[in-house]
């Protein structure tokens, strides 16, 4: 079966467009979604990936009306390859029965299989990941150093090791 997914993220957005596409490429069953941007969840993607059987399809408009995040996108690819699902992104030219649809969405699983592994490696060995956490006692003296008026920014950056970036957020705290 064809399924097709639409989704809008206000109220005032009309999912005529996704729907007329999605029509004229013969999806046999829509799912409609209206969600404001602060919704994690998305009850009709939700009852659309329960009947996915093997041989189906599913037709977007786009990649962006389909998953908020590559995340999600790569977890829902895997899903599908799992399933033995086609997926197709009509404006982005992705269609999974092609060869070279096949090829994208399984070098996006692979790209996530190697992140994991990366990561679990890293943590197996103390690391943690993520941005480096600034030194409060460097924050301080940059603030200091700051609030004297005696040191330029670049003096300030270069003496304490914070980044300029870093620095001004820090200032407004």
């Amino acid at each position: 079966m064809i399924f097709g997914y639409a989704r809008e993220s206000t109220e005032e957005q009309k999912l005529d467009i996704q729907v007329d596409a999605l029509a004229q490429f013969g999806v046999e069953k829509i799912y409609k979604e209206k969600l404001t941007g602060t919704r994690k969840d998305s009850p009709q993607l939700e009852e659309l990936l329960k009947v996915l059987r093997s041989g189906d399809k599913i037709v977007v408009y786009k990649l962006d009306r389909f998953s908020r995040s590559t995340k999600h996108l790569i977890e829902l690819s895997e899903l599908f390859i799992d399933l033995e699902v086609d997926f197709v992104s009509i404006t982005d030219s992705i269609d999974t029965s092609t060869a070279m649809g096949k090829f994208f969405f399984r070098t996006m699983a692979s790209i996530s299989e190697r992140t994991k592994s990366g990561l679990q490696a890293a943590r197996s060995r103390g690391r943690k990941g993520g941005r480096p956490t600034k030194k409060k006692d460097k924050v301080e003296m940059a603030i200091k150093m700051y609030k004297s008026k005696d040191y330029t920014i670049n003096q300030i950056t270069e003496a304490t090791g914070i980044a300029r970036t870093c620095f001004n957020s820090c200032l407004w705290k």
